[in-house]
């Protein structure tokens, strides 16, 4: 078994993953979180995604994009290298733990 946690906590591996693959606006990051069964109100969510920004692990910045015939500020996020580090970092956390728990201990 790893002898340290993961880096990241489930919800955060969750959203990196997510931003993995291309940037995307936060009302698509939810989108994938309530797919995988999580529950997160709007605010919960951009506190989660300011704290991620703070830490350098992903970038938020507001665009404008239009709706119908209404124009409507929208915050988008891409995954910077550090982010991609930690989650490649906690995947591979997973990937031993999910070995160490097939490990055989006893002959019992």
């Amino acid at each position: 078994m790893p002898d340290r946690l993961p880096p990241l906590t489930s919800l955060q591996y969750l959203v990196l993953g997510v931003l993995r693959g291309s940037e995307q606006p936060g009302r698509a990051v939810r989108d994938a979180m309530t797919r995988h069964g999580v529950r997160s109100s709007a605010p919960a969510f951009y506190q989660m995604m300011a704290r991620l920004e703070r830490a350098r692990l992903v970038e938020g910045w507001y665009e404008q994009i239009t709706v119908g015939d209404q124009a409507v500020t929208e915050r988008r996020y891409r995954l910077k290298p550090a982010g991609k580090r930690l989650w490649e970092e906690t995947r591979a956390f997973y990937v031993r733990a999910g070995a160490a728990g097939r490990q055989r201990w006893s002959d019992a």
